[in-house]
């Protein structure tokens, strides 16, 4: 028995603040996350010292070597890398990655579904010591099944699988509702649409509620001027914009063009000033978007969503509750969406 207690003592909070000559009040702050007026080098001395000598916070797994476990991996859709992924994506990353380093864990990149499949995902899983796993954009469900085989604490960012893990979502009827409203309180009647990555769940949903949206308004999305392209970047922004060009003239055309996504409308912009057009006194273009996109360059875009930071501490905090209660409760979270209007929206012109 007196081995099992020196055994409890040597990893408790009070051992830590032995160790490091700091009080065990701040040891206990440290090590339920807080960070407000802690120092960052107190902060990692005292986590770093903690794992070292095998601390276990209250519901962190330990890996096979009773080492705990503090890393949560995440996995990106396919069509995406690290290195080329989406500036959605890249804000939700850092979120989750602030999110989970507040509790002491951290975030490991696995790879992408194509890259991985459902066999080698498997495999992946099994070679690391996870908590728990993000799932940033839209995967197959045979991908999922794969992984929950192995790992039960998932949560999916930007699509929703009910029942099978946590996901969390923006508000997307809300935000192209805003982007709407905003145009129609303007005084335009005459609207396009122009969306990337057209095979994928994110781009019909917008879509489709933009044109609810209008009919809501008695107003209807003409068909040629409603354009989908492969790819939800600049390039494809550009292609889009060329098409919807084609259909257009001087004395009848769409006054408000809606994106999918900024990296898109950006490309939309860019091509429309180069071929003539003045953004936003001939056309208005605006993007269910909130990313820095929006702002990098002039001029700078309308936008409307749910913060993708947010989003990503959002994701972290449900794989911490999942993992620390056990419980089984899944939650499917919806963040609101917010509009800020900018250079690129304007009264129609007459």
């Amino acid at each position: 028995m007196c081995a099992v207690t020196k055994k409890r003592e040597n990893i408790s909070q009070q051992r830590i603040a032995r160790d490091l000559g700091v009080s065990q009040a701040l040891v206990s702050l440290v090590l339920n996350g807080k960070r407000e007026n802690i120092s960052e080098d107190s902060y990692q001395r005292i986590w770093n010292h903690a794992l070292k000598i095998g601390y276990r916070p209250k519901g962190m797994k330990l890996s096979g070597n009773q080492a705990p476990a503090t890393s949560v991996g995440f996995i990106l859709r396919a069509g995406l890398r690290l290195h080329t992924q989406s500036n959605f994506f890249s804000h939700v990353q850092h979120g989750l990655h602030a999110g989970l380093l507040a509790r002491g864990y951290h975030s490991v990149f696995l790879g992408s579904e194509d890259d991985l499949g459902p066999r080698n995902v498997q495999q992946v899983l099994r070679r690391h010591d996870l908590f728990g796993l993000a799932i940033l954009g839209q995967v197959s469900e045979q991908f999922l099944a794969a992984i929950r085989a192995v790992q039960t604490n998932v949560v999916a960012v930007s699509f929703s699988y009910p029942g099978l893990c946590h996901s969390v979502m923006p508000n997307e009827k809300e935000a192209i509702e805003l982007l709407v409203s905003h145009l129609a309180e303007l005084g335009h009647t005459r609207f396009a649409w122009i969306g990337g990555d057209k095979g994928l769940d994110y781009n019909l949903r917008r879509h489709a509620k933009l044109e609810a949206a209008l009919e809501a308004r008695g107003l209807k999305l003409t068909r040629k001027f409603s354009v989908d392209v492969e790819t939800g970047d600049r390039l494809g922004g550009w292609s889009a914009a060329e098409i919807l060009i084609d259909h257009m003239s001087r004395k009848s055309f769409p006054t408000a063009c809606v994106c999918g996504n900024a990296s898109t409308a950006r490309g939309v912009i860019n091509c429309l000033m180069q071929k003539g057009w003045r953004v936003p006194d001939q056309i208005s273009v605006v993007a269910a978007d909130a990313t820095r996109i929006c702002v990098e360059e002039n001029p700078q875009i309308t936008g409307a969503h749910a913060d993708p930071e947010r989003i990503g501490v959002t994701a972290a905090e449900l794989l911490m509750r999942y993992g620390e209660t056990k419980d089984g409760v899944l939650s499917d979270v919806i963040l609101p969406s917010t509009l800020t209007v900018r250079a690129t929206s304007a009264k129609p012109p007459q």
